[in-house]
């Protein structure tokens, strides 16, 4: 995705963030034919400068046009059941920042225990699966954290519901992607593209 298109994609999710928080409708989005794209997508809100997690709602399926899944991502953000309901006295105290997802595609291993060898860090976001167990982590998660690959099977696991070992079991399914990440640098401020650097 061009940097260009990246930048309109956080101005479009603050425009929403802003009009949710405050209980107005968001208005007609005027977005170019790109956005039409199915693509799945995350909204993330942080607060600032702290960049405390403050709300991270999406769509790991390309089931909606872009422009539509970064306004229902935006809309569903702000009513993150994890947190309270953002208010508006907090927008000028968070950044936003969006995540624009390749397809999922699943990862096809003999032994699980190859899992952390083709798991790459900084550039692969992951989603485990287990019955009725599903948990996603964004790419940028594990270089926040400091994680390695294995830590990571883990920690996607866990927000699966699951135990941490459980990516071992030969029964959980893990599929990955990548993402295009654009932050805000300060509440409102300059939008960049976030490098996230690659290793296993």
């Amino acid at each position: 995705m061009k940097d260009s298109e990246g930048e309109l994609a956080v101005r479009l999710a603050r425009e929403v963030v802003d009009a949710e928080a405050k209980g107005r409708a968001c208005g007609h989005v005027d977005a170019p034919g790109s956005f039409r794209e199915k693509r799945g997508v995350f909204v993330t809100l942080s607060s600032y400068p702290g960049h405390m997690l403050r709300g991270c709602i999406g769509f790991p399926e390309p089931i909606f046009s872009l422009g539509s899944a970064l306004v229902q991502a935006a809309q569903h953000a702000c009513h993150d059941p994890r947190f309270p309901d953002l208010d508006a006295g907090e927008l000028d105290d968070i950044v936003v920042e969006v995540s624009i997802l390749t397809p999922p595609q699943e990862i096809v291993v003999e032994d699980p225990q190859e899992l952390p060898l083709v798991v790459e860090v900084g550039k692969d976001g992951l989603i485990a699966e287990r019955g009725p167990f599903r948990g996603l982590l964004l790419p940028q998660v594990p270089v926040e954290w400091g994680w390695g690959a294995e830590e990571f099977l883990s920690q996607t696991c866990v927000k699966a519901g699951m135990g941490p070992d459980a990516w071992k079991d030969g029964r959980t399914r893990f599929y990955k992607f990548q993402a295009d990440v654009f932050a805000e640098e300060a509440p409102r401020g300059q939008v960049s593209r976030k490098e996230l650097g690659g290793c296993r």
